[in-house]
């Protein structure tokens, strides 16, 4: 918790440090930019606003799902904050939540010493700093890990509860709900969990369920209604093909910095199939390796604003166990230089990107 503390506060530093010579806020940067006037807003005035576009596109708050908002409404009516400071509440103490739940699984797997290293490698990522942000990307891996950790310690109950919370945070909560079905049917294979491996596997989707349904219902559109609300936003699941275009055009484009960026994002995506086949090869169990699958494959195949997809990638945490093993073989010294030396470009990356582009 400690070294998760003091990479996400070097983040913070760099950040308030570019905005005092930027003459930028880091504190509306962090509660009031892109999405987080979205949950904001949902959380102050429910659902039903919408923005048409000039292209016709519906923009419909009903694409962000209520977890989030719901508590943040819970933080901001005892206390009088605003909602976007209720969430950076939310989501600061969700971050210590998922530090925790990734050390919890990994000090289970590969010893105390891992633990310890993933959890900075986490909070040391190049987006690491939307683990600050009023986003709900860290209370969904909070909830993600703790889920993954009740699968391994054969909590049934309490991995299809988590797994159902998370169903409520993010779309992407489909890759809990299948994690645990995976190992529920392993298990009973296995002949064991008994009927709280039922209980579990029928609790995890009841989350991400009912709120499409509700969505569904809302709109008048059933089952398709949510898919309706991703499409207003250009979202939608092409097995990748309009990002690889969107990385030709970068390859094809007439500047350096154009094809720079095409090289770039290409490298990208085989660091993340290479540690997906790392994980695979470090025999990571099921669940695992289910929940990191269906997280890669939905940022990464889905159409979309393609800036996203560094942050969309947040919780798949499990690929960062084989580097966490790795860094555990080296001398205290040479881990823990190389993880100051990411978090310390993590922090000035981040303090960049939130003054520039930024997460949609």
């Amino acid at each position: 918790m400690a070294a998760f503390a003091a990479v996400r506060a070097l983040g913070l530093l760099a950040l308030w440090l570019w905005g005092l010579a930027a003459g930028s806020s880091a504190h509306t940067l962090l509660s009031a930019r892109w999405d987080s006037l979205w949950y904001a807003r949902v959380a102050g005035e429910g659902y039903g606003y919408e923005v048409v576009l000039a292209n016709g596109d519906v923009h419909s708050n009903l694409a962000f799902f209520p977890l989030l908002p719901w508590l943040e409404r819970a933080v901001s009516a005892p206390t009088g904050m605003a909602y976007g400071d209720a969430g950076l509440v939310v989501a600061w103490t969700a971050s210590l939540a998922a530090a925790w739940g990734i050390f919890a699984v990994v000090d289970l797997l590969y010893g105390r010493r891992a633990g310890v290293l993933a959890v900075a490698l986490w909070a040391a990522l190049p987006v690491g700093i939307v683990q600050s942000m009023a986003y709900s990307e860290a209370l969904f891996t909070a909830l993600a890990a703790w889920a993954l950790y009740g699968v391994l310690r054969g909590d049934w109950v309490w991995a299809g509860a988590l797994a159902a919370l998370a169903g409520l945070t993010r779309p992407v909560g489909a890759a809990v709900v299948a994690a645990v079905w995976v190992a529920a049917v392993l298990a009973r294979r296995r002949g064991g969990g008994g009927w709280r491996t039922a209980v579990g596997a029928a609790l995890a989707p009841l989350g991400a369920a009912a709120y499409v349904l509700w969505v569904g219902a809302h709109t008048g559109r059933g089952l398709f209604g949510y898919l309706d609300v991703q499409a207003g936003w250009g979202n939608g699941f092409d097995g990748g093909w309009a990002f690889a275009r969107f990385i030709a055009g970068r390859l094809g484009s007439a500047t350096l910095p154009g094809v720079l960026a095409g090289l770039g994002l290409l490298a990208g995506v085989a660091l993340v199939l290479w540690l997906c086949a790392a994980c695979v090869r470090q025999r990571q169990p099921v669940a695992l390796l289910v929940y990191g699958g269906i997280v890669v494959a939905l940022a990464l195949c889905a159409s979309g604003y393609f800036g996203s997809k560094p942050r969309l990638l947040l919780p798949a945490f499990p690929l960062l166990l084989p580097v966490a093993v790795a860094l555990a073989r080296r001398r205290t010294g040479r881990a823990a230089a190389t993880v100051g030396a990411l978090a310390l470009a993590s922090a000035v990356y981040g303090a960049w990107w939130l003054n520039g582009s930024g997460p949609p």
